[in-house]
């Protein structure tokens, strides 16, 4: 079967996660992602090679100092043969190089080019430097609105995953736009409108002044205590009959008619009752019992527990990949199944610029369209 995006190249000088993740996204259906790396040192996120090639595979991998002429020249010239330039440097970097997008639109009018960065390319904050964590609390999403506190440290990049996922549909999309016009684009992703768009359903209402749907604080959505140790989710979001079977199952028959609105003005001394409730018995015993009555739940699951899941292990995520020095690499596959269509793994992570020659052999012995 052939991959939705064969012969699609990507030219990407994006490093560390956002872009990265996006590419992989493309790499895995059959893009050619070149990573445009750095000569000393390449991504910094080599620093970390199992963070890196968890990122990395199904690229290739060249050497370009684009602080030279030569450096500029080889670049424009694969832009100029490629359909896709995605790049995550401080808004006006490239532009001062001289391989910004009009640049290389004077090459490729077809080109469609990428930018990731934390603000966008415009806006008083365009050139504020930041990470993960400061994107999601500029964007709102470390306050907890059920309690009008902080929330709870965030474990994943969510604002580093939410662009990166905003640029791979936006490529995706720019693609599809192409073959109908026949024109490249200039794409601006910025990684605090990403997180602010995922904070429509809070923001909307604000904006008409009015109270936003909440569900954080609902009694039965929640992590508990289990007996032996474990911890366990329920997620009973607002629904009536989840919540009757869980008291049910608890022994709460006098909790188990009270409306949404009554659990929350109730909600402290409900949701110690299910706690005390929970940690009487182990994670074994309220299994099967949380599924035969249909709740919401799922244990809290560490590295280990995720890894060995049989349910986990039915969908085949995993994969390891052998390199050529006879070693391997374990990589998660790409996540979305296509009939009809090819995906997967067929290339591991590669080594600091080891495609620079098979890649600029194409372009070796040709001058670089003039861009100006």
């Amino acid at each position: 079967m052939k991959a939705i995006f064969e012969n699609v190249r990507i030219l990407s000088l994006a490093e560390q996660y956002p872009g990265p993740y996006a590419t992989l996204l493309l790499a895995d259906l059959g893009a050619d992602v070149i990573l445009v790396e750095r000569p000393n040192g390449g991504d910094p996120a080599r620093a970390y090679p199992p963070f890196f090639r968890a990122l990395a595979r199904n690229k290739r991998s060249i050497c370009l100092d684009l602080k030279s002429i030569e450096g500029r020249e080889r670049l424009l010239a694969l832009a100029a043969e490629s359909d896709v330039v995605l790049e995550g440097f401080r808004p006006g970097t490239m532009d001062r190089l001289g391989v910004g997008y009009d640049a290389m639109k004077g090459v490729n009018e077809r080109l469609i080019y990428v930018s990731i960065s934390g603000f966008g390319q415009s806006g008083p904050l365009r050139g504020r430097t930041a990470h993960d964590l400061s994107y999601l609390a500029f964007a709102g999403h470390l306050f907890d609105r059920a309690r009008g506190e902080r929330a709870e440290f965030p474990y994943i990049s969510y604002g580093d995953l939410c662009s990166a996922m905003f640029a791979a549909f936006s490529i995706a999309s720019a693609l599809f736009g192409r073959e109908r016009s026949g024109r490249g684009t200039n794409i601006d992703v910025s990684m605090t409108d990403g997180l602010i768009s995922w904070m429509s359903t809070y923001l909307s209402p604000a904006m008409e002044g009015m109270a936003p749907f909440e569900i954080l604080g609902e009694p039965g959505y929640g992590i508990f205590d289990v007996k032996g140790g474990r911890r366990i989710t329920l997620s009973i979001a607002h629904e009536d009959h989840f919540w009757r079977a869980l008291c049910q199952l608890l022994d709460l028959a006098d909790a188990a008619e009270l409306r949404q609105a009554e659990r929350l003005r109730h909600r402290d001394a409900l949701r110690a009752r299910i706690a005390t409730a929970l940690s009487s018995q182990t994670l074994d015993h309220w299994q099967p019992l949380l599924d035969t009555h249909a709740i919401p739940w799922s244990p809290v699951n560490d590295l280990g527990n995720v890894l060995d899941d049989p349910h986990v292990r039915s969908r085949e995520l995993f994969r390891t990949v052998p390199r050529a020095d006879g070693t391997s690499e374990a990589h998660v596959i790409q996540p979305v199944r296509f009939s009809g269509w090819s995906s997967g793994i067929h290339r591991p992570a590669p080594a600091l610029g080891e495609h620079t020659d098979d890649v600029l052999r194409t372009i070796r012995d040709r001058k670089a369209p003039d861009p100006y």
